[in-house]
């Protein structure tokens, strides 16, 4: 067992300079918190670039309190209203995907925190890698649909990418100090989402309000819908895959309705590691900015006095049928986690906008699946192509 990232064991503490790709969402928010807890410790972040799709009044914030060079603003005309509205002195703002890749190939920073949600993470996640850029990254789509790719390239411009997802780096840490092949095992936790006790016929007719009332985690609305579907473990199962380099048949998941153990390790010899934490995920964040180091912070510890009762489930397969299918697309070679992927984001911004079901959700995405003839030695133009394909033919039946 190999891993994609470069366990390198030293960190030299000194001034860092980060690119913060999503800035204005839930993980960049909470991202700005991490730098500012980090700068006040005495751990030197400064932010080159901030990035946004529509939300400029946070960026404009954002902007006050790290004073970047650069914005990125993926919305044209938010981008035109951002330079009527603030004026900041020497500040670059720049709109369009030619814009954003340069943006990227830039030499002026060293690390990449890549928090933009879904599909459109991929490229400037690749062209960070190109560019010789260390990855934090909490845009699992990346290594889900580009996984193999990824790893190769990695390799080839000899840079490493740290997980952000609290069960991922979770296993980095249970891991880290240990040898490769003494790892038998990996658990991934669920905290069940809101539906974890609901039978299917109540599911069934859930409402949009009802899939984003998540029980622990604050997220944004695409990520929430997932975690009520199940689906975020069976993305995350396919991204364990590609960072820890294990067989599928080796990784496991597992109801874990309280999130305090974000992930867990077993061993050859029998034993396990877990990683507890409040569910918060300045925490992941932090480490990976200062991976392998760890920081002081303030942010909340576990009371186990308030926390005794810790407890464990099996998923119920039938009734979170986005699980089964993205176990299922690892079984097979090739590209059906791009399906996958595509398809699941098509039917969750569907569902949000109240134009299917809840359950019509995995019935697309098995359509899809089913639909797709997959393509066994690919490269990024056919995930590209196959991404496109998949949308449009879920928007036009």
């Amino acid at each position: 067992m190999s891993f994609s990232f470069i366990d390198k064991h030293v960190l030299i503490r000194h001034h860092k300079k980060l690119g913060l790709l999503g800035s204005t969402g839930s993980i960049g928010c909470n991202t700005i918190k991490v730098i500012k807890n980090l700068n006040d410790n005495d751990y030197n972040i400064d932010v080159i670039f901030l990035t946004t799709n529509k939300r400029i009044d946070i960026l404009a914030e954002q902007v006050s309190v790290l004073n970047p060079q650069s914005v990125f603003i993926q919305d044209q005309k938010k981008s035109e209203e951002f330079k009527s509205n603030y004026h900041f002195r020497d500040l670059e703002i720049l709109s369009g995907d030619d814009e954003l890749l340069d943006l990227i190939k830039r030499d002026n920073y060293e690390v990449l925190l890549s928090s933009v949600v879904g599909f459109s993470g991929l490229k400037p996640t690749i062209e960070a890698i190109k560019s010789g850029k260390k990855i934090a990254l909490a845009n699992k789509e990346t290594l889900v649909v580009a996984g193999s790719l990824v790893n190769k390239l990695l390799k080839e411009f000899n840079t490493e990418l740290i997980p952000i997802d609290s069960e991922h780096s979770a296993i980095l840490q249970c891991i880290k100090g240990e040898d490769n092949d003494s790892v038998s095992k990996i658990i991934l936790t669920a905290s069940g989402g809101p539906f974890r006790n609901k039978t299917i016929k109540e599911i069934r007719n859930s409402s949009v309000s009802d899939a984003l009332a998540h029980p622990n985690w604050n997220m944004g609305n695409k990520i929430t819908i997932d975690s009520a579907t199940l689906m975020n473990k069976g993305l995350e199962v396919i991204e364990a895959k590609w960072l820890f380099d294990i067989d599928v048949k080796n990784i496991d998941v597992i109801i874990h309705p309280q999130s305090i153990i974000h992930s867990m390790v077993e061993f050859i010899d029998g034993s396990v590691k877990a990683q507890l934490g409040i569910p918060d995920m300045k925490i992941p964040i932090q480490y990976a900015i200062t991976y392998p180091e760890r920081i002081s912070s303030g942010f909340p510890r576990v009371d186990f006095n308030e926390f005794n009762d810790l407890t464990f489930e099996k998923p119920d397969f039938e009734k979170f049928e986005c699980l089964d299918l993205a176990f299922g697309t690892l079984k097979e070679d090739g590209t059906y986690p791009v399906v996958l992927n595509a398809a699941n984001e098509v039917a969750v911004d569907l569902f949000l906008n109240n134009k299917i079901g809840f359950l019509d959700i995995p019935t697309l995405i098995k359509r899809s699946l089913d639909n797709h003839k997959s393509v066994k030695n690919f490269e990024l133009e056919h995930i590209f192509e196959i991404d496109r394909i998949t949308r449009k033919e879920i928007l036009n039946n």
